[in-house]
């Protein structure tokens, strides 16, 4: 049975619902329908100890800044676009500049994570789906669009979530989910830097300042962002090199190998010897962002735990960077005729 418990009250006076997904190895996550954000997310380790693993806030209304974006659904387009525009067919469109002169995560006031959704139990799934709609030009992008994000917690420790988009005009879509993992736990107050962490990448897209990507998709080999055999984090984070330096570690968009669109593989691993817990990532898009919370400043955070820089990884599944614009990069356009689907999981194997 999923349960369901008031979380708080948005400024309007909406209640904020909490949706437990629980499974029979004492995993649960708890999803909300304001931002359809992951809340917590409950694992057991090989002990059977089992603890939050995603970082955030006991109360709602945090969420309401989250300046990090703990959890969140992010959407209509994730990542960095260069100026804030983007042209589709013959039209110019403006995006809000939030990141230096760039629009990062569409609007980070108003955006899908920023927004009450509507929410629908799946019992026989163990599943929820939140769903919202948006009016042509709302966020700065065309069309009159209706999103969907869906979290399903499987009996093998899986949490999947899948992304629905429809629209009535041509338009842009490249969601992802934001939520920064600890595997030692969300109260353990330790940087992510001793855990090791592979990824099927063996190109990633370069950055100029403002983290925008160059144009140029680069070979890891004999860098610091080869992860094609799995190291520490801390291996090389702190290195000599002018592509960490822009952002004073790993915040990447790393190219998958092998991809094919609509493939479901498995992309990344990450490994917590200590906490005695395995992290495997899957998804059937083109690119992952890793990012190793580089810019996270000391905050309280879930229980009072204060959360330090490089407090959490996140694996952002997506289309590249700077889509809606740069050559050569695949643009994630979406027509009336044929709705976005996509699909990420995030599984723990012990």
């Amino acid at each position: 049975m999923i349960e369901e418990r008031k979380f708080g009250r948005t400024i309007a006076g909406e209640d904020i619902m909490l949706y437990s997904l629980k499974n029979k190895n004492g995993m649960q996550a708890d999803v909300m329908n304001f931002g359809a954000i992951l809340v917590n997310l409950f694992v057991p380790n090989k002990n059977g100890e089992v603890k939050d693993v995603v970082l955030g806030y006991d109360r709602a209304k945090d969420y309401f800044v989250n300046g990090s974006c703990f959890g969140s659904t992010i959407g209509p387009v994730a990542n960095r676009t260069a100026k804030g525009q983007f042209e589709l067919g013959d039209t110019i469109y403006n995006l809000v500049i939030n990141d230096n002169d760039n629009n990062l995560h569409s609007d980070g006031n108003a955006g899908l994570h920023k927004t009450m959704w509507q929410a629908e139990k799946k019992e026989a799934e163990n599943a929820v789906t939140f769903s919202v709609s948006c009016k042509d030009g709302l966020l700065g992008f065309p069309g009159n669009r209706k999103f969907a994000v869906t979290y399903k917690l499987t009996e093998d420790n899986a949490l999947e979530i899948h992304y629905f988009a429809s629209t009535d005009k041509d338009t842009l879509v490249n969601m992802t989910n934001h939520s920064y993992f600890n595997l030692k736990g969300n109260d353990s107050e330790t940087t992510v830097e001793d855990v090791k962490v592979w990824l099927k990448a063996s190109h990633y897209t370069k950055i100029r300042h403002g983290a925008i990507p160059t144009g140029e998709i680069a070979s890891v080999e004999g860098t610091p962002f080869d992860f094609t055999t799995m190291k520490q984090i801390s291996q090389d984070i702190d290195a000599e090199n002018a592509q960490l330096a822009l952002v004073k570690g790993y915040d990447h968009n790393f190219v998958i190998d092998d991809y094919e669109a609509g493939k479901v593989q498995k992309i990344a691993e990450v490994v917590d010897e200590k906490a005695l817990r395995t992290m495997e990532v899957y998804t059937d898009l083109p690119g992952v962002q890793l990012y190793t919370g580089n810019n996270m400043v000391p905050e309280l955070g879930k229980g009072d735990a204060l959360y330090p820089c490089r407090g959490g990884i996140c694996l952002e599944t997506q289309f590249f960077p700077n889509c809606a614009r740069q050559e050569g990069f695949i643009k994630p356009v979406v027509i009336p005729e044929k709705p976005f689907t996509s699909t990420t999981i995030y599984k723990f194997v012990n």
